[in-house]
């Protein structure tokens, strides 16, 4: 009979719990502000076009992971010649990341 009576209480315990902590979840609103499409391309002279960025930092990496450029994106559409030897290289800007090949 003890048994019976606490796992009631239990089950009720959880009863009065979990409504509160469902409730407290709903009231999560997650709001995407990124409206740019931020697109890099890059050409066979080794420029890259970057274009939805302004005010963003790229970075570029080499494979081994060494960040050989930082430059900041002034302006929507921004052609950037960089001074790299032939290669893979890795680009982020913002939250967008793309493996480039400069062939010179």
């Amino acid at each position: 009979m003890r048994r019976i009576l606490l796992t009631f209480l239990f089950a009720l315990s959880l009863m009065a719990v979990l409504p509160q902590r469902m409730s407290a979840a709903a009231n999560i609103e997650i709001i995407d502000n990124d409206f740019q499409q931020i697109t890099v391309t890059v050409t066979s002279a080794g420029v890259l076009h970057v274009t939805g960025a302004n005010g963003y930092v790229l970075q570029v990496y080499n494979v081994l992971g060494v960040r050989v450029a930082s430059i900041k994106v002034e302006g929507n559409d921004k052609r950037i010649d960089l001074p790299l030897k032939s290669g893979c290289y890795i680009v982020k800007v913002g939250n967008v990341v793309r493996k480039i090949s400069i062939n010179r």
